[in-house]
């Protein structure tokens, strides 16, 4: 192995823990900005004119929002079907998402969505369908 190659190996395991600290080290970005009568300011709604709001913080990573289709979803540490199972949510949920990565591909899917909505977890993206904007890239 030549020197630059394991420079390189080092560069990249460096940054790959200083992700997976400020993961675990940051506290989750919740549903701060959500009222429980499930408003969002951030969001398109239709107002009593049937004219539509699209909403002032639609850039804001903090704002993506999906559902989840499938019955069960395993929730997990990192995007493939192999990592530890953090939680699970269930159809209907809404989900914060923070953003999106490719990962293990999920019948034809390799988009994952990193949630946060109390941890930090990895959903696959053919279980979730995004509200509004499509989340940024991670």
């Amino acid at each position: 192995m030549s020197l630059r190659s394991a420079i390189s190996r080092i560069a990249i395991a460096t940054a790959a823990g200083a992700l997976i600290t400020s993961v675990v080290a940051t506290p989750a970005l919740a549903d701060d900005e959500w009222d429980e009568g499930g408003g969002d300011p951030g969001f398109s709604q239709q107002d009593d004119r049937g004219d539509w709001d699209h909403g002032e913080h639609h850039n804001n990573p903090r704002l993506y929002r999906g559902v989840v289709t499938a019955s069960e979803l395993f929730l997990r540490s990192a995007p493939n079907r192999g990592s530890q199972v953090i939680r699970v949510a269930y159809r209907g949920e809404h989900v914060s998402i923070f953003c999106k990565t490719t990962g293990q591909y999920i019948q034809g899917n390799n988009r994952w969505y990193l949630l946060t909505d109390g941890t930090w977890a990895w959903g696959s993206a053919r279980y979730i369908d995004t509200i509004g904007p499509t989340p940024r890239w991670c």
